[in-house]
Order: structure tokens, then C-alpha cells, then sequence
């Protein structure tokens, strides 16, 4: 069996904050969160339901960091659900929201910055605490997996989840060597191993056109590659495959619109999923990804391009961005 991660990170926008009043959590709440829309809600409760109609796990990465500005109460209204339907929280962290908190700063230096990787070890395992302790008093079982807002861990980050007593980590993605993330990891670093004391797990890659690589997130592939990389996976023994989505993905947030492609691919998956023989959803909590040795040039190859499956890709993006527009 091939162990799929369907991982979600969820989290309020610091980009749409606007104040800092309860009005403000509730209505960023409702267009992050549950993305409450006039054809339904979209965001984690939908998600949570096509979920269990289908029988699949995911994992849900929580971003606790709101409650430096809202209190622990607004992760609980996170939480909640996703454990009340029987799915896995494990621990997000968006640092800009230090800027956010301002004099709630917790950090002796006041330092602020986009990504945990940009402060120095010492106040990472601070942070990284912090932001677990929120998510336990929160609810939420103590985590054992971490993935870094934006993905912008380094190995310091990798150190200090160690140091708190974390066991895995999913913020190298192979597919974006120009990203956010300082993992010393490389494009070929493709399977679950064994670095910096950690288990590391990479973000699933398809291959492009031209000898790159292309991210497993919901709005980055069709339903057809997703389903392609997934037997590519499979019938060639890879322990895991992790796809990446996020809690507002399937709405447009400024217009409160569903994205009715985005939301196909997300149910169609969940349903594919269920009938596919030799994989199965897994998560940390229950059935953790299993891994083989230390970092070295990667034995396993991405599903390799295809000009067909690419050009249905272009297509689907144009229809969906012209009718939908970004997120």
C-alpha cells in the first residue's frame, strides 16, 4: 500500500486582517475558514464532509498563531470540527502574525518576520512551543508533525521541532527550489527520510515539460495528474505521496464565489481515492509515513510529463481563472 497524505493547512488570513475586534476574527473566520459563500460553505466543513462521504483521511495543519491577537478561543473554532469528524490536527505556524500582535509579541527582541526561518534557532524553539501550546490548550492532541507557513523552514527549524518534541516535518517541497523554504534539501530529496533529526516528508512533485518539477497542491494539477501521480506512486512501491490544499482553497475569498473546478477536483479526488486499488489515506496520528535512510540522490522519479495531461492543465487554469479569478 501507498500512503496519500490529503494535507490541509489551515489557517486564518493575516492578509485580509483589517482590525482587531471580534467582528474582524468572525469575518475572516468566515472567508478563511469555514468560507461561508452564497452556494454554501466551502472551506473546512465541506471538506470534512466529502471526507467522510468518501471514507479518506487527511490532515489537517492548524495555524494556531491568531491567537497571539484573538485568544485561543478562535483556534477552538478551528479545531473543533476537524476533531469532531475524526480527522488529524497537527501544528501550521504563519510568523506574520507577530507583526499582527504587536506588543503581544511574546519574543524579548520584538523581532517580526514572514517566515520562521527567518529568526535564529533559539527563538524558533520559542516560537514553535508557543504555537503548540496554543494548539493543545486549543483542543487539539499534543502534534507530532509540523509544515512552516509559506513552507519557509530552514534547518535550524528542522533542530528545534526535535528540540520540542515533534517527529515530522512537510515543508521541503522539491517542486520549488526557488521557494520560501532553506531545508538543505535538493529537488531529487522526493521520499520520506530520516534529517536533521526529524523525519522529513516531502510535498508530492509531478514532472513538466522540459525536465522541471510541478507541485502537488489542489489548484497546481487536475484531477487527472493528481490521479496519475498517485498510481505512478503506487506502482512503483513509494511509501507515501503527500498532496497540499488549503482551508480557502476552493472559494475565491475577496468575491465569497465557490471555484466550482477547484471544488471538483478536491470531491473528485476523495471519490477517486476510495476505488483505487493499492493506496490508502493515511495520517500522523494513526498511520504515519514510513521512511528509509538519509538524504542522498533520490531513487524515486515523478511521474514523468506528459504534453497531453499538460495542455488539459492550461486549459482547465484559463477557465478557471477567467471565471473564478484568484484566490
Amino acid at each position: 500500500m501507498t500512503r496519500v497524505y490529503i494535507t490541509i493547512d489551515t489557517e486564518y488570513s493575516s492578509g485580509l486582517v483589517t482590525g482587531l475586534g471580534p467582528a474582524d476574527r468572525a469575518e475572516n473566520y468566515a472567508r478563511s475558514i469555514a468560507c461561508l459563500t452564497p452556494d454554501g460553505p466551502a472551506g473546512i466543513t465541506h471538506k470534512l464532509n466529502m471526507l467522510n462521504e468518501s471514507g479518506q483521511k487527511a490532515v489537517f495543519f492548524v495555524d494556531p498563531m491568531p491567537a497571539l491577537v484573538w485568544g485561543v478561543a478562535a483556534i477552538e473554532d478551528v479545531v473543533a470540527p476537524i476533531l469532531d469528524a475524526g480527522q488529524d490536527v497537527q501544528l501550521h505556524c504563519h510568523t506574520e502574525w507577530l507583526e499582527i500582535a504587536g506588543r503581544a509579541n511574546p519574543l524579548e527582541s520584538g523581532r517580526t518576520g514572514r517566515n520562521i526561518a527567518d529568526f535564529p534557532f533559539e527563538e524558533q524553539c520559542e516560537l514553535l512551543a508557543l504555537a503548540r501550546n496554543f494548539l493543545v490548550a486549543a483542543g487539539a492532541p499534543p502534534p507530532v508533525a509540523f509544515r512552516a507557513g509559506n513552507y519557509g523552514a530552514n534547518d535550524d527549524t528542522l533542530q528545534a521541532l526535535a528540540a520540542i518534541g515533534l517527529r515530522y516535518d512537510t515543508s521541503h517541497c522539491p517542486a520549488v527550489p526557488e521557494g520560501a523554504s532553506q531545508i538543505s534539501l535538493g529537488p531529487d530529496d522526493r521520499d520520506p527520510m530520516l534529517y536533521q533529526g526529524m523525519i522529513e516528508v516531502p510535498v508530492g512533485t509531478i514532472g513538466t515539460l522540459g525536465g522541471g518539477q510541478r507541485h502537488a497542491q489542489i489548484t497546481a494539477l487536475t484531477l487527472a495528474e493528481m490521479q496519475a501521480a498517485i498510481r505512478h506512486a503506487r506502482d512503483n512501491d513509494r511509501l507515501a505521496f503527500t498532496l497540499v490544499s488549503h482551508s480557502f482553497e476552493l472559494i475565491n475569498r475577496r468575491k465569497l464565489a465557490v471555484n466550482k473546478i477547484v471544488r471538483s477536483r478536491f470531491d473528485g479526488l476523495c471519490k477517486s481515492l476510495r476505488d483505487m486499488p493499492g493506496v490508502e489515506t493515511a495520517n500522523y496520528r494513526d498511520n504515519p509515513p514510513l521512511f528509509g535512510g538519509t538524504p542522498g540522490p533520490g531513487t524515486s522519479e515523478p511521474l514523468p510529463a506528459s504534453a497531453f495531461r499538460t495542455g488539459m492543465r492550461y486549459a482547465e487554469q484559463f477557465v478557471s481563472n477567467t471565471l473564478y479569478g484568484a484566490l
